[in-house]
């Protein structure tokens, strides 16, 4: 068994960044700059801007689904970057972060969930998928309790 995950497609966020403040204010968003290298986790790239870059926080619906489950929060994305994937690895926004992961079955209901301390999370990631009812599970960061990634079955 093995796992994919991936940051959030650009294409959705690009006219963000087009977007003057007062506009970005009417959808709920705005510019911010990083002051830290740590600290703005962009979930497109799964990396932590750097300061000095220009990130837009929004709120994103991050898990969309028609059940009690669904779920949305603000996160930071920036432009020009592509959307990460990493195989049976972790991304380095995961890095040095308590995880809360949320396991899901195949009907977007929660099945099981657990806290990964850092350095924890690919274990636990792969005990919770040890559960075939897992379709998928969502990570957030346990202290601020942002979406950080979406992360997949990846069965060859």
């Amino acid at each position: 068994m093995t796992y994919m995950i991936s940051g959030l497609s650009p294409d959705h966020f690009t006219p963000l960044f087009a977007m003057g403040d007062a506009e970005l204010a009417t959808v709920n968003a705005r510019r911010v700059t990083a002051t830290a290298d740590r600290g703005f986790p962009c979930r497109i790239s799964l990396e932590d801007a750097k300061a000095g870059e220009e990130l837009i926080l929004l709120h994103h619906t991050s898990h969309d689904v028609e059940t009690p489950y669904r779920s949305a929060y603000a996160i930071y994305v920036r432009p020009g970057v592509a959307a990460a994937r990493y195989r049976d690895e972790l991304p380095p926004v995961f890095e040095g972060r308590a995880l809360a992961l949320r396991a899901f079955d195949g009907d977007a209901m929660l099945r099981t969930a657990r806290l990964a301390g850092p350095g924890e999370a690919d274990g636990a990631i792969r005990d919770l998928f040890a559960d075939p009812g897992i379709a998928y599970i969502d990570a957030h960061n346990a202290a601020y309790g942002c979406f950080a990634a979406r992360i997949e079955r990846d069965e060859p």
